[in-house]
């Protein structure tokens, strides 16, 4: 595990801390905090799972969580979803709409399902005056357009998380005033278009995550993730930009409390 590096504390962005199962949620979390992670952000995705991201939220005073159902989920998004989410958002525990979005890459559910489901939680946004976290795999153009569509109603932005899209989804996203999230995805040898993207991101829209469970970074590829490898994270976005790794935990730091209204 590799330590922080001097600067402000890191704040993991997304992250499902439900889903992880190798060892007790509060062990994960104390070596979190030992790699300087700070506050979390852990993501609902599904009907079933909204109230069990808000319940970790409440139970620990340095997470909070999103609320809504991503693209694989879109088949069971309903007005009865949106009613609760509506309902949980009223706890300030909740910073966020989302995941939301698009996956064309394994289609889960019907393409049709996923867009009502993406427009129709951009409105909630909206709405509720939350930020969004978006989802976008294999659908840049598809997703930029929807987003292109609903960006007025977003005062509060949002971030394409995970970002592994080309730059024409880059340069839109960041036109729209949205953030870019990178995770451990970054650090594989054959994400150089991800690389790129970091490149390109101004260190004034770069979110940092880990998307625990899914996709440690190296060398730990094949492991469950935890939000404690995020300073790996940190460090490979700095040798991208070729900026001091400092440099990249104060802008994150600062991207994400000025997004997600985290307390100081």
């Amino acid at each position: 595990m590799t330590g922080a590096a001097a600067g402000p504390g890191l704040i993991e962005t997304h992250c499902h801390l439900d889903y992880l199962k190798a060892r007790p949620l509060d062990e994960i979390l104390a070596d979190s905090a030992a790699a300087g992670v700070e506050r979390l952000l852990t993501i609902a995705v599904s009907p079933g799972n909204l109230d069990a991201a808000l319940a970790i939220a409440r139970e620990r005073g340095n997470v909070w969580c999103s609320q809504g159902v991503h693209p694989h989920e879109a088949r069971d998004w309903s007005p009865g979803a949106a009613d609760r989410i509506r309902a949980n958002a009223r706890d300030p525990r909740v910073v966020a709409v989302g995941e939301t979005g698009l996956d064309f890459h394994y289609d889960r559910s019907p393409r049709d399902r996923q867009r009502a489901a993406f427009g129709d939680q951009l409105d909630l946004a909206a709405e509720l005056g939350l930020p969004v976290v978006v989802h976008a795999r294999d659908a840049d153009g598809e997703a930029a357009e929807v987003l292109g569509a609903h960006a007025r109603g977003l005062a509060r932005g949002g971030v394409v998380h995970s970002f592994t899209g080309g730059e024409a989804f880059a340069r839109k996203a960041l036109d729209l005033g949205l953030h870019l999230g990178f995770n451990g995805i970054v650090t594989f040898k054959n994400a150089e278009r991800v690389r790129d993207a970091a490149r390109l991101c101004p260190l004034d829209r770069v979110l940092l995550e880990t998307d625990s469970p899914f996709l440690a970074p190296e060398p730990h590829r094949g492991r469950e993730n935890g939000p404690f490898h995020l300073p790996l994270v940190a460090e490979a976005v700095a040798r991208a930009k070729g900026v001091a790794v400092g440099a990249v935990l104060e802008s994150a730091h600062a991207n994400a409390m000025g997004l997600f209204g985290f307390p100081d």
